[in-house]
């Protein structure tokens, strides 16, 4: 049986179904690797094998997310195997085999810091990224990937085409956001490119700007300012803002475009000045309550 031909099925296969291309990719290179591991054919694997490579995969000091990944993938691939190729095997990749993941609260950016980081953006088209990322909650990948023609500067919204999911979704955005975007497009050159944000030096000038584009830059202002700061922290920055807000958990969870709402409760947990307002409140009614004892 040819690995590499099974391979290329699966990823038709999974480009069919929808999954978006940095998936088919990681999942393709993934058990591309496996593969070359490998000393039987990819039909005579037995669990114990699977076992073996992840000793391997520990070895070389792959976190628990990637390497729950790489079994995903494989899972996968068996299924696709079993069930579109007829290929009549046992899936080797065992649900114990799965790794446990750490689950660190989201890390957000305090209000000094958000100060900070503004002011030091003086490119037009960084500071409109940075205020969708801050404001509106959109992951570096909706960034690079938004359209002119999805901004609805009348009702103040935009529409999330395919996010992570992937999955449709409306954002609404904020003043500043207004202004930081129509700031941009007084300076961005006249061209038939329909992606909002392009490169604006060297030899890619003119075209869509990357999502590596993007955290490059991110990272240079976070070099420039000390600020500890990633893309994805600006999302969580402003899913915190909102919590502190009082806005409701639903609402933020529709914003953000979480399936799972236990996904946005992890918010609840860093949002300290909802629970200090909270807990001064309930506090004061139950001083109340035994001084008219």
């Amino acid at each position: 049986m040819d690995s590499m031909e099974m391979i290329m099925k699966f990823s038709t296969f999974m480009k069919r179904r929808s999954y978006s291309i940095c998936t088919i990719k990681t999942y393709a290179s993934n058990i591309k690797n496996f593969c070359k591991w490998l000393d039987v054919r990819i039909d005579k694997v037995t669990s114990d094998i699977v076992y073996e490579y992840l000793g391997y995969v520990h070895n070389r000091r792959l976190n628990p997310k990637s390497i729950n990944c790489i079994l995903t993938g494989l899972r996968k691939f068996y299924d696709f195997l079993y069930y579109e190729e007829k290929i009549k095997i046992i899936n080797p990749v065992k649900p114990e085999y799965r790794q446990r993941e750490p689950k660190p609260l989201p890390r957000f950016l305090r209000d000094e810091e958000i100060e900070i980081l503004i002011d030091s953006i003086k490119s037009k088209r960084d500071r409109a990224m940075c205020m969708l990322m801050l404001r509106c909650g959109l992951r570096v990948g909706e960034v690079a990937t938004l359209r002119l023609r999805a901004i609805d500067f009348e009702r103040r919204r935009i529409f999330v085409f395919n996010g992570k999911g992937p999955k449709d979704r409306i954002v609404y955005f904020s003043n500043d956001t207004y202004e930081a975007i129509q700031d941009y497009l007084k300076v961005r050159p006249s061209t038939r490119v329909q992606k909002l944000f392009l490169v604006e030096r060297g030899i890619h000038k003119g075209k869509p700007i990357s999502i590596r584009g993007i955290q490059h830059r991110f990272k240079y202002y976070a070099r420039k300012t000390g600020v500890n700061l990633t893309c994805h922290r600006l999302r969580h920055t402003m899913a915190t803002q909102l919590l502190n807000a009082d806005a409701m958990l639903v609402s933020v969870q529709e914003l953000l475009g979480h399936n799972n709402i236990i996904s946005t409760q992890r918010y609840c947990k860093v949002s300290n000045e909802k629970v200090r307002r909270d807990y001064f409140k309930a506090m004061a009614l139950v001083m109340m309550k035994n001084a008219n004892a």
